[in-house]
């Protein structure tokens, strides 16, 4: 709503402004300034949020990954629809683990929002035999920001051109393929575990500590497939050191869309995501979750976001707060059975 003592008293001081303007740039420059006035002020929400106090997302990984330039990103695009700065808060440890329990012990006001991530979300509460938090009880879910698939690659020297030969290969040598990940219960290794599970394979897991060394010895001959982030799954694939066979995703991505899905390529059924969402703690009043989903998603609606966001590989997958509840208890049963039916554990 807008403060009507405030709107009449900057509309004299640009009367002023006005009568002493005699270009069309003063112009233009008074009645911007106008429009902003109206704009930052019509975002005000349930009880004066967020102009009484501050709005900060907390990331749970350390600054310049995927993760902290989509919180930044949605930070701005609130920032400049409420006219009021909103704040990025790195807290990286333990897998995101301590930036998402900090949240979940917030205040539940509104102005500690939680950048959350498909692992510490929907994988490590059947993961981990200890964790700090419980999804359902503390967090409401506002929307699912971005998502993006990852890519099966495949080696040079594996042979495979397709989804079909791959598969095939598998199949008719247990174990002798071996794929690469950067780690135990990472969404590489639960996602290559879906696909053997689904076709009745057997590959050999080789974990890395990170996906660039296994990506070099996947184009180096010493592995056999792997799945990646779209970004640098397609560089190696483009630079002719490995061969993109497919994208993980239901539907083929608009990023790449001559790449088919797993799904059309003999593994029915297939759908596996690394997704983030924003979540406020539990027990936020409903009216301010409902209302801050619409701000939200009016930030992942602009062309210039989904633009940013195309460059990280994402796309943008706004929801209602009800069925980003039901998508992470989904999310959480289907890693929870890929999971247990593989005996994955991490202390």
């Amino acid at each position: 709503m807008i403060d009507t003592s405030r709107a009449v008293s900057r509309v004299f001081e640009l009367r002023h402004v006005l009568a002493r303007a005699s270009t069309g740039t003063l112009l233009a420059t008074a009645l911007a300034a106008t429009c902003g006035m109206a704009s930052a002020q019509s975002s005000a929400g349930p009880d004066g949020y967020p102009q009484t106090g501050r709005v900060v997302i907390v990331v749970p990984f350390a600054p310049g990954g995927a993760t902290d330039i989509i919180a930044r990103l949605v930070a701005d695009g609130l920032g400049k629809r409420w006219g009021t700065p909103v704040v990025v808060d790195n807290r990286a440890g333990a897998g995101g683990g301590i930036g998402t329990e900090y949240v979940a012990r917030a205040k539940a006001d509104g102005f500690t929002l939680l950048l959350g991530t498909q692992t510490a979300l929907a994988v490590n509460p059947t993961l981990l035999k200890k964790i700090a938090y419980n999804v359902d009880k503390d967090f409401a879910p506002v929307t699912q920001l971005a998502s993006t698939p990852l890519v099966l690659l495949a080696s040079n020297k594996s042979g495979a051109n397709n989804v079909q030969e791959l598969v095939a290969k598998i199949k008719s040598t247990p174990d002798a393929l071996s794929y690469g990940t950067s780690g135990n219960g990472t969404s590489q290794h639960l996602t290559a575990l879906m696909m053997l599970n689904r076709i009745g394979g057997k590959a050999v897991h080789i974990p890395y500590k990170g996906s660039s060394q296994s990506l070099l010895d996947l184009a180096g001959n010493r592995i056999d497939m792997q799945f990646d982030n779209m970004t640098t799954a397609l560089a190696f694939a483009n630079n002719g050191q490995a061969k993109a066979l497919a994208v993980t995703s239901a539907t083929r991505s608009r990023l790449r869309p001559d790449l088919p899905t797993l799904a059309e390529s003999g593994v029915p059924g297939f759908e596996a995501v690394t997704w983030l969402g924003l979540l406020a703690p539990g027990g936020t009043p409903a009216p301010l979750v409902a209302w801050l989903n619409k701000e939200v998603v009016a930030v992942l609606d602009t062309p210039e976001v989904a633009t940013k966001l195309a460059e990280q590989g994402f796309t943008p997958k706004p929801m209602a707060p009800d069925v980003f509840r039901k998508f992470i208890q989904d999310e959480t049963v289907k890693f929870a059975d890929v999971i247990k039916s593989n005996n994955i554990t991490i202390d």
